[in-house]
């Protein structure tokens, strides 16, 4: 049984950028059975050119070109913003994690290791196209963060709910402190789209049991950066993109990715990471069982003036105090 093309209102187009003649001649071929429209360059400096063609939809870019590699040549693209929004998925016959982490870097998608699989490299494109129709094609932001969160917990089982929980927490946590209605807007699409950069983390780290090594860390730590990359091209995400960005930062300046501290963090993003916070210790884990609400409470008030803004923590606390039923 041949597989059915997922898109029938048009052939999808993909620019196939390798040097290899052999490679090249065998994903073109691939690729235009399975009903899509190739495109291909043979180095870098010609693949850099047909990457700004507006009807594109793909780009399959091996890293191992002469000259100019597949990492700057991925750089080059995104400083266009006629391709800035194009997927990029980087083909490579090395899967180290220092190579993965400079394509993130660079502003890659996703990754093939070759040889490929052509079931997993079908997959693979799919999913880049359909979240690309997503942000570009759909009629209402709400329905573009909707997609794009649904996409995280797609991927992550473990997190199952936990935007949604987020974005009401958060909202809490806002109105208290004094956040006017668009200030409020912005929270919720922060807090709702927070981990949205996870997209481009393996699942492997994503669900692992034990303890992650540091170049897994390194990996995992991209996510803020990678998030506000994939919500930059919607029009309202300058209302929250700082919030996706640096909701891992910490008051005394030891989060990531920038090390800011104090009230050089936005404020939305102080709030998303004081909730992420309660909400990740009191919810399963891989790595660990679910904290109890008081443990988690105290976590809190320890970490104030540390970790989480120290105005802020006894707010969120008494919120939770209040919305808690105690057991007679």
């Amino acid at each position: 049984m041949t597989d059915v093309p997922l898109f029938r209102h048009r052939r999808h187009i993909v620019l196939v950028i390798e040097d290899d003649s052999a490679n090249r001649q065998l994903l073109a071929s691939l690729l235009t059975r399975e009903r899509y429209a190739v495109r291909t360059a043979v180095d870098g400096e010609s693949g850099l050119i047909a990457a700004l063609d507006p009807d594109l939809d793909l780009i399959l870019l091996d890293i191992g070109l002469p000259r100019i590699d597949g990492l700057e040549v991925t750089r080059r693209i995104r400083l266009d913003r006629r391709a800035r929004t194009v997927p990029i998925i980087l083909l490579t016959g090395r899967s180290g994690v220092e190579e993965m982490v400079a394509g993130l870097d660079a502003g890659a998608d996703d990754f093939v290791s070759k040889p490929f699989e052509r079931p997993e490299l079908l997959a693979r494109m799919r999913s880049a196209i359909r979240m690309r129709e997503a942000i570009l094609g759909m009629e209402s932001a709400q329905a573009v963060v909707a997609a794009l969160a649904n996409a995280v917990e797609a991927k992550d089982i473990t997190t199952e709910l936990h935007c949604q929980r987020m974005a009401g927490l958060a909202a809490q946590l806002g109105e208290r402190v004094g956040f006017g209605d668009e200030e409020l807007e912005g929270l919720a699409y922060g807090a709702l789209l927070h981990d949205v950069g996870k997209i481009g983390v393996p699942e492997g780290i994503l669900t692992k049991a034990g303890p992650l090594s540091p170049d897994e860390w390194t990996v995992l730590r991209r996510h803020p950066e990678i998030g506000e990359r994939i919500c930059q091209p919607l029009g309202l995400s300058r209302s929250f993109v700082t919030i996706v960005r640096h909701h891992h930062e910490r008051w005394d300046g030891l989060g990531y990715p920038d090390r800011i501290g104090g009230e050089a963090i936005p404020p939305g993003a102080r709030i998303v990471g004081l909730v992420d916070a309660f909400d990740a210790m009191t919810h399963d884990r891989p790595y660990r069982a679910a904290l109890t609400l008081d443990v988690a409470m105290d976590e809190i008030r320890s970490g104030a003036g540390k970790q989480f803004d120290p105005a802020l923590a006894p707010v969120f606390l008494e919120i939770l105090e209040a919305t808690t039923v105690k057991p007679n």
